[in-house]
């Protein structure tokens, strides 16, 4: 028997290292490596030879027929969207975001409108009691919705009462970190038991056909908790994104084997649970009454929907010898020290004695490139205090020549200003002259957008 060796794995990247350090040698991450308690580690020269004993398999062609899988709609086209049509038998999903942000709600509510229309539907809270969900449940109007409910931890228990039946549409374990297999040594949420616990779950999954969705924790810093690898064994990962104090919710795909992770859907926290949002630019968008400088609006692209943001931006001038500050909220702040950077060395403005703040509103966060001309027109005009007219979109990317790339889906942006009522558009120059009903200004460096903002020309 192969003797048991203590190894310990990192937490953010997988490596394994035969012993504790407080840096991961692979990825650099600090206090990342846990110990792995129920690994046994077999030499390599004490394996058997990989070529017998083996049952050999078909291969395939490219061109062979393939049918698409069929899709269960959840009830909740927004949920629908995100996971790219619905959910798929005997697939894993999971879904992380921070506590309190709604990810067991919007759960309970697919659950429940998943189970009205006659399919099974299995709930395993393991943070909750049974009368806990239930109270939730009434609070949202979904108390007589037929959801099979349970609290428990034990994996083994879980799947022994699951396979006493017919297996479930849809099974929702709540959360991936609370659960334990008897099988592995070390407490709920540890690697090898998040490892262990959600490959059984996965596996009866992939055996049974129900959908299988798993809620996950999330670190700090936002990525799920536990090891990696457990991104890697599921099918999907939703990401559940958010602020608190706003009452907007996006949910977005960051992978999907059995869609496109472009799509997001994007929900309001009411009282009575989670509605769905048909217009996202209603919610980023402000009162826009008079004109202020500083702020300008840039239409976004999330997979093939258009969101239209205000990108807000203040600049403060400091006494010599101070340091400026360079604050960020809903944007790279990478990029912002960049467009500075280019303002400066290639259009001749100074904000090396200036503070300055850039704000995405409503709480948005914006990672499209397209973004940079909207950001470069907000500072100019917060710093020559001259404001941008509001029914005037603008967008297109910076690069470190100066130079206004034309961005991806240009027209799908600017028909959609056009619907919500604007009128002018900022953007590259290959989009010069009436485009989608809007009167575009177009630019080809950044120093035309700057002398155009200032009056020059």
């Amino acid at each position: 028997m192969a003797k048991a060796k203590r190894r310990y794995v990192c937490q953010a990247c997988g490596s394994v290292q035969s012993r504790w350090q407080g840096q991961c040698p692979d990825c650099s991450e600090w206090n990342t490596l846990v110990e792995d308690s129920g690994a046994v580690v077999t030499p390599f020269s004490a394996r058997h030879n990989l070529r017998s004993g083996g049952r050999a398999f078909e291969l395939v062609g490219l061109d062979s027929e393939i049918a698409l899988p069929p899709r269960t709609s959840t009830g909740i086209p927004e949920f629908d969207r995100a996971l790219g049509g619905g959910l798929v038998a005997g697939s894993a999903t999971l879904m992380g975001g921070d506590p309190g942000i709604g990810k067991s709600t919007l759960l309970l509510q697919a659950a429940a409108a998943i189970a009205t229309r006659g399919l099974a539907v299995a709930y395993i809270s393991g943070e909750e009691a049974a009368d806990q969900v239930r109270l939730r449940a009434r609070r949202l109007g979904l108390g007589q919705a037929p959801v099979r409910l349970a609290a428990a931890t034990s994996v083994r228990d879980i799947l022994t009462t699951l396979s006493e039946g017919p297996p479930p549409g849809l099974l929702v374990i709540d959360s991936i970190q609370t659960m334990h297999s008897d099988l592995i040594e070390g407490a709920p949420g540890t690697v090898s038991q998040v490892r262990a616990s959600a490959g059984e779950l996965i596996r009866y999954a992939k055996e049974s056909g129900a959908a299988l969705v798993l809620v996950g924790h999330v670190t700090k810093d936002g990525s799920i908790a536990g090891p990696r690898v457990l991104e890697h064994m599921v099918d999907t990962v939703l990401a559940f994104e958010g602020e608190r104090s706003h009452q907007y919710r996006i949910l977005r795909a960051t992978k999907n084997r059995f869609g496109g992770t472009d799509e997001i859907g994007v929900f309001s926290m009411q009282e009575g649970g989670l509605e769905e949002v048909g217009n996202p630019s209603a919610l980023f968008l402000t009162h826009r009454g008079e004109s202020v400088s500083g702020a300008v609006v840039f239409p976004a692209l999330e997979g093939t929907r258009p969101v239209l943001v205000e990108i807000q931006a203040l600049t403060v001038r400091l006494a010599s010898g101070a340091t400026p500050r360079r604050a960020v909220v809903g944007w790279d702040s990478g990029r912002l020290a960049m467009i500075l950077a280019v303002l400066e060395a290639r259009c001749g403005l100074s904000f090396s004695t200036a503070e300055v703040y850039l704000n995405v509103a409503g709480g948005y966060r914006i990672t499209d490139p397209a973004a940079d001309l909207a950001v470069a027109a907000a500072l100019v005009s917060a710093m020559a205090e001259r404001p941008i007219a509001k029914e005037a979109v603008a967008f297109g990317e910076v690069a470190l020549s100066g130079e206004v790339r034309p961005v991806a889906h240009s027209a799908l942006r600017l028909k959609e200003s056009a619907k919500l009522g604007f009128e002018r558009a900022l953007a590259p120059s290959a989009l010069a002259g009436e485009k989608a009903g809007l009167s575009v200004t177009a630019f080809r460096t950044l120093r035309d957008l700057v002398d155009h903002l200032l009056g020059r020309q």
